[in-house]
């Protein structure tokens, strides 16, 4: 089988994506699919995106070598992609401000999104702000209470926050809102999703947006150390951090890929959110993708420590790599993604999101194993002043 680096014509990489979705949508589907392509070739529109990236986003990001979290494993250099530094605190803000571009282009006003652990709504608010848009953004219950200085962000930006109260009150349950919404204002409204899933172009889009996360550290590889690292690792909830780190290398096979999920508090608990691990193929949220889902077809209830990766899916790429074996996915725990973050913070000085504090603690393991010679990078994809409140009420309890 041909190895393909991007969707074919209806959107599929492999078996995965597709459009899953109500006809009121096809329409709306095949105007996002035009705008992206002629955007895609328009080059005011690429000069606008870069320019934000610069002046605005703070691009390019450091790729850091954390010494003393190298030195504490004693085996492999680890290096830090640092998106903990761009605008807003995280990786969102590419997808974010790329996206609110392309529907500023379409005449879109009106922006709709969802979030869980806070970082793409307030990525959203601050796109929105920068460009005259109005942003509404639906999040679940359980994140407003977890993630709560991400809320005051969003609404101090101009953004209205529709808490969601359905279901598990988390990132699955912000999604379905927000398509009900689009499905109800398709006219004048642009969904602006946030990570690589959804029905095509969505994965394709976000990932296009995202890629300048392994473009940027390609460049830096190369200009630092002249040759590309052993190992990328990142993070996997719905994926957009990854892919966007991982895409730029498919085709360096020498170049390995480790995705990791959350693994909550088991995989044998059935507390977690390790799609990858411990799913199997099914359709959510308008794409054939892997998912977590009961013996009766049910989506299962997820949970992780870190809001941004307790959804029961993942995006259609991330799927394709697993079949094909051009990524290795593995799950990491609450209590050891908390190891993570204080590892981190105590060696470098740096404390992470606790979305890459999974990767973090996988990394330093997986560096004590290897030889000296041997590069890995790390996708710092958030920094964690939203988390600090949630790894305070973990280690209390665990006391």
């Amino acid at each position: 089988m041909k190895k393909q680096d991007s969707p074919d014509a209806r959107g599929y990489f492999g078996d995965y994506g597709g459009r899953f979705v109500p006809e009121t949508l096809m329409a709306a589907l095949d105007e996002l699919e035009q705008a992206y392509q002629e955007a895609s070739l328009d080059k005011s529109f690429q000069d606008d995106f870069r320019h934000l990236c610069r002046q605005y986003i703070g691009r390019p990001t450091p790729l850091y070598h954390a010494q003393q979290l190298s030195r504490q494993a004693s085996g492999a250099t680890i290096l830090l992609k640092r998106e903990d530094l761009a605008h807003t605190g995280a990786h969102k803000i590419n997808n974010a401000v790329g996206q609110a571009l392309l529907a500023r282009r379409m005449g879109k006003k009106r922006i709709i999104a969802e979030t869980g652990a806070g970082q793409h709504g307030v990525a959203v608010a601050a796109a929105c702000a920068l460009l005259g848009l109005d942003a509404i953004v639906y999040m679940g219950e359980e994140d407003i209470a977890r993630q709560s200085p991400n809320v005051h962000r969003m609404k101090l930006m101009g953004a209205e926050v529709r808490a969601v109260s359905s279901g598990s009150r988390t990132l699955k349950d912000a999604i379905n809102e927000a398509i009900r919404d689009w499905v109800t204002n398709v006219g004048d409204t642009y969904y602006l999703l946030g990570s690589v899933v959804g029905p095509h172009p969505y994965p394709l889009i976000v990932r296009d947006f995202q890629a300048i996360i392994g473009r940027e550290t390609r460049e830096q590889m190369l200009a630092m150390y002249k040759r590309l690292p052993d190992y990328l690792i990142a993070c996997v909830g719905g994926g957009s951090n990854s892919i966007g780190l991982f895409q730029p290398f498919f085709n360096d096979s020498e170049v390995k890929f480790i995705g990791v999920e959350a693994g909550g508090k088991g995989l044998k608990t059935k507390k977690h959110a390790a799609t990858l691990t411990a799913g199997r193929a099914g359709v959510l949220h308008g794409a054939k993708s892997y998912l977590l889902e009961d013996s009766n077809g049910q989506i299962s209830e997820t949970h992780s420590i870190a809001p941004g990766l307790d959804y029961p899916g993942v995006g259609p790429e991330h799927s394709y790599y697993k079949d094909i074996g051009r990524a290795r996915y593995v799950a990491v725990t609450d209590r050891q993604a908390v190891e993570g973050f204080q590892l981190l913070s105590a060696t470098e000085g740096i404390i992470p999101a606790l979305e890459p504090a999974h990767a973090i603690y996988y990394a330093a393991r997986l560096a004590a194993d290897l030889p000296a010679d041997k590069i890995i990078v790390v996708n710092l994809s958030g920094r964690g002043d939203k988390d600090l409140a949630i790894v305070a009420s973990f280690m209390d309890k665990k006391s």
